[in-house]
């Protein structure tokens, strides 16, 4: 048990580069890495999923253990090694700012794996990794007050106006008019609208609704995605 917690909390004086100590850290590396593309993978939500990146999350965090085995306790090796990096030019560009994270959250386990900081990356990669099942469980960041934009053309502004608003205080828990284009105050009119439905999964219902109404002659509701700024 002594030897296995002090293998986890790594070398008490000099770093071990035996065959078995780099075994052990790309193994390590690999396991973390696995667990961070799968939390990757089971929390993304949009449109901008790649295979290819989630993939990379794991190589990279091999990759940058590797590397600090590489370089070890040598200073020239460091900055050898930067300056063959420094040829190699990356033009990829991530699609999301969460992206970024668990590119970052990758490097810095690989570099706790690389320098035998075995504890560290373990209970690192833990703590990191249920902020995210934290954030993703409570849609943490949400703004929640509207779910989508409705639109309404109606025969009569006046009549229309006032038969969908019924509608809209039984389906609703919020509106907002943000536009309206009409010629005249008994002429046909648009109203366009941001809603917060007291439940998301009535919206089939509400447009039925308000299609049944005489005055409305269109009715069309936009969702807005629970991570889209608009």
């Amino acid at each position: 048990m002594d030897r296995f917690m002090e293998v986890l909390n790594g070398p008490a004086a000099a770093a071990d580069y035996s065959f078995q100590s780099t075994l052990l850290a790309l193994l390590l590396a690999f396991v973390l890495g696995q667990i961070i593309a799968w939390t990757y993978a089971w929390t993304h939500t949009g449109l901008s999923y790649s295979r290819s990146f989630t993939q990379s999350l794991v190589l990279m965090t091999l990759v940058v253990s590797l590397v600090m085995f590489v370089i070890g306790n040598s200073i020239i090796t460091a900055f050898g090694l930067i300056g063959a990096l420094a040829l190699i030019r990356f033009r990829n560009v991530l699609k999301d700012t969460r992206d970024t994270v668990f590119v970052f959250i990758s490097l810095v386990v690989g570099m706790a794996v690389g320098s035998q900081r075995y504890m560290v990356a373990i209970v690192g990669t833990i703590a990191l990794l249920l902020a995210v099942w934290y954030m993703n469980a409570t849609s943490f960041g949400t703004l929640g007050r509207y779910d989508g934009y409705l639109t309404l053309r109606v025969a009569s502004a006046v009549a229309g106006r006032t038969e969908s608003s019924v509608m809209l205080e039984r389906f609703c828990r919020t509106v907002k008019q943000v536009s309206t284009r009409q010629s005249g105050e008994e002429e046909s009119a648009e109203f366009v609208f941001q809603v917060g439905l007291r439940d998301r999964e009535r919206s089939t219902e509400f447009l039925g609704a308000l299609r049944g109404l005489e005055n409305v002659t269109h009715a069309s509701l936009v969702m807005r995605n629970e991570l889209s700024e608009v």
